[in-house]
């Protein structure tokens, strides 16, 4: 049982600011890029929707997935079991991105997730292709609205 690869970056321009995300997934011979842009949002909040649509994307719910993803935030929150804590304090200390937080956790009940940090902007061709997507996105037209972000969440 081979598992399924998901490299993920995501993209803001200002802090907040407009912002995307760019997902690339691997599974044998199968490649799948999906990248998506905001009106106004935050870098850590693509970082982890990058991470939540590609396992949207995943039709096989029962392969072992790894999370390659060059943001510290994100792996570490879920490797060191921060993510744990926030939950069980309901994100107590104003802890940010509460909504985004609980889908991937939601997501994650359901699958075997590892993640894997990367260093963002080296030598590693698929998270480099994330960033492109991701900028390419946050500069794009078609501008969505990241709802949990604009509502305070």
């Amino acid at each position: 049982m081979s598992e399924i690869k998901i490299f993920t970056d995501g993209a803001s321009r200002g802090n907040p600011g407009p912002g995307g995300f760019g997902v690339i997934l691997l599974w044998n011979k199968h490649r799948k890029e999906i990248s998506k842009g905001f009106r106004l949002t935050t870098n850590n909040r693509m970082e982890l929707l990058a991470v939540i649509t590609g396992l949207e994307a995943i039709t096989k719910k029962e392969l072992p997935v790894v999370i390659y993803s060059d943001s510290q935030y994100v792996v570490r929150a879920i490797e060191e079991g921060w993510l744990k804590k926030w939950i069980a304090t309901d994100f107590k200390g104003g802890k940010k991105n509460k909504d985004l937080w609980t889908h991937y956790y939601q997501l994650s009940l359901k699958m075997k997730v590892k993640m894997i940090w990367v260093k963002g902007h080296a030598n590693n061709a698929f998270n480099n292709r994330c960033d492109e997507l991701a900028t390419e996105a946050a500069d794009g037209k078609q501008l969505q609205v990241d709802e949990g972000y604009e509502a305070g969440k």
